[in-house]
């Protein structure tokens, strides 16, 4: 099988159950979001390593985005492809793991900007580009119906990279860069 089918070379693509729908339709341009927020995480995971005590989780993390994007990317699916989307319980789990960290770093008092270990940084990078996506489901979700679950899950999902950036750097011994505010104030 070959990578190319040469089908988008006139600037258009096929969704799971229709189309040829324009490559920059919010939809494509939202699942395509999520597709470099995984890529980023690919990142980030490769500056921990796989044998970090928080690959397994990032590793999870990518295959469901990888579900997320998959369900952004179909029309009109069937009930049993629905019965693979994520529930609500992805987004609880997040949330057990941020309770869970937040208990072990000290509280924010102050903005901290990104940055401190490569991996930390990397985690940032991620939790932007998480909330680019999450803003693009918005923006479709004001056209089409998406499921509300979506936008919960990426939602939290960048608050858990934040928490998680900020564990990182703790567990490395790399302090969180502290916002000063304007000039030094």
């Amino acid at each position: 099988m070959k990578i190319y089918t040469k089908k988008g070379d006139r600037g258009e693509t096929y969704l799971f159950g229709g189309g040829p729908f324009p490559k920059d339709d919010a939809r494509v341009a939202a699942y395509g979001t999520v597709d470099e927020l995984n890529a980023v995480l690919g990142c980030a995971l490769a500056e921990l390593g796989e044998s970090h005590e928080f690959a397994i989780r990032l590793l999870d993390i990518q295959k469901e985005l990888f579900v997320v994007g998959a369900e952004l990317a179909t029309i009109n699916p069937s009930t049993e492809m629905q019965k693979g989307f994520l529930h609500a319980r992805s987004s609880e789990s997040l949330e057990r793991d941020i309770d869970a960290w937040e208990a072990q770093l000290p509280p924010l008092k102050k903005f901290i900007l990104p940055g401190g270990s490569k991996p930390a940084a990397a985690l940032h990078l991620a939790r932007t580009v998480c909330r680019r996506a999450e803003r693009a489901l918005v923006g479709v979700g004001r056209a089409q119906t998406i499921r509300p679950e979506l936008i919960v899950y990426l939602n939290r999902l960048s608050d858990w990279l934040f928490v998680l950036s900020r564990l990182v750097n703790q567990r490395s011994q790399r302090l969180d860069i502290l916002w000063e505010g304007i000039l030094g104030k």
